[in-house]
């Protein structure tokens, strides 16, 4: 039996070849691709959730040591600069991420219909 390259076909009704178009389809799927990984909208929003729990977890860290520090609990200096130096990489990227997701939605609320 040949090959065929289904890539190509769209807009098909058939349920036969859409079953196969998703099994075998490079395209990418925005509700999920054949191995599970789930590209949604749900799933980028709770990703974007849990990257700002992990920065306030990393400004928490970094408030901590500083006050551990000040204090005098600790002389530590190389444990207060790598908690400073994640919690500001953290929020680094945390703001990052939402100047992109704004400018994808401005960009998005800018659209003709």
């Amino acid at each position: 039996m040949a090959d065929i390259d289904i890539s190509q076909i769209r807009n098909v009704h058939s349920t036969a070849i859409r079953n196969a178009e998703k099994a075998n389809s490079r395209v990418t799927n925005p509700l999920g691709d054949r191995f599970g990984n789930d590209s949604s909208f749900t799933n980028i929003f709770n990703r974007a959730v849990e990257n700002i729990n992990t920065t306030n977890a990393y400004l928490s860290d970094a408030e901590n040591e500083e006050i551990k520090w000040s204090l005098g609990e600790t002389d530590n200096t190389h444990d207060l600069a790598i908690a400073l130096q994640k919690a500001e990489t953290a929020l680094q990227y945390t703001i990052a991420v939402r100047d992109r997701m704004l400018s994808a939605y401005k960009e998005i609320m800018q659209m003709q219909i």
